[in-house]
């Protein structure tokens, strides 16, 4: 989608917000016996409190409003009245929220506690890999600079970027073209404009980045078990500076 007024930006803007907020109280939340379940009841709660609708639930049979992927699982974690944080893990968010018609979408990653320094490692290069990837998207850019600049800092690291799943553009629908790849693909290459709205979201494994998705049909895990980390912005493709519409 391409915005091309003044009140569809207000709308996206006012959607991310929405998932800004609600991320940010999530993080506050996170703490060693937490049951992930809590969390995406809170999130529900929040979203809709501010007039917001929780875009996962029911998309494509998805059956929570938030994913919560733990330590190995590096994306679409069904949240579980089972599973308890514990200190020392990484947990992955991601929400999407509609507001008037428009979509907004992110996740960051968050500590329990105390983690490893590997683990902090890990989410600080993802986190960087994500502002490198951002800073690329502007006017006149390409997406293959974009998944350059992740892919880059990321593998310069040490680590890998998940090829089995890749950002998107959003904006009336939660999925919308062009793909974004955290890794260089230059066949189909898809030029940037102004106005165009990205989901940029790195994905970033300890060790290889092949994955598999357990029974359940959803969550996506490391192949090897090492741990992955994910951060994402909704942002708006502009001539010099992007605009960044999902941090506070």
């Amino acid at each position: 989608m391409i915005i091309s007024n003044e009140d569809d930006r207000k709308n996206l803007a006012r959607a991310c917000r929405i998932v800004a907020e609600t991320l940010y109280a999530l993080g506050g939340m996170i703490r060693p016996g937490v049951t992930t379940k809590e969390l995406e009841l809170f999130a529900d709660e929040m979203v809709r409190s501010k007039s917001g609708v929780p875009v996962f639930k029911g998309y494509r049979g998805y059956p929570s409003s938030i994913c919560t992927s733990v330590n190995e699982q590096v994306v679409h974690g069904i949240p579980s009245a089972t599973r308890y944080l514990k200190e020392g893990d990484i947990i992955g968010i991601d929400l999407g929220v509609k507001y008037n018609g428009f979509i907004g979408d992110s996740a960051v990653t968050f500590p329990v506690g105390p983690v490893s320094d590997d683990a902090k490692r890990l989410m600080e290069v993802t986190s960087e890999a994500l502002e490198h990837g951002i800073a690329k998207a502007v006017a006149g850019n390409n997406v293959s600079d974009i998944s350059a600049a992740v892919q880059g800092h990321a593998e310069d690291n040490g680590y890998s970027v998940v090829r089995a799943f890749v950002g998107h553009g959003l904006g009336r629908e939660l999925h919308e073209e062009p793909q974004i790849p955290n890794y260089v693909v230059k066949k189909n290459d898809y030029p940037l404009k102004e106005g165009l709205v990205l989901a940029i979201e790195p994905m970033v494994n300890a060790g290889g980045f092949e994955v598999s998705v357990l029974g359940d049909g959803w969550t996506a895990v490391t192949a090897d078990g090492s741990l992955s980390a994910h951060f994402e912005h909704t942002v708006v493709v502009r001539d010099k500076v992007p605009e960044v519409l999902t941090k506070l």
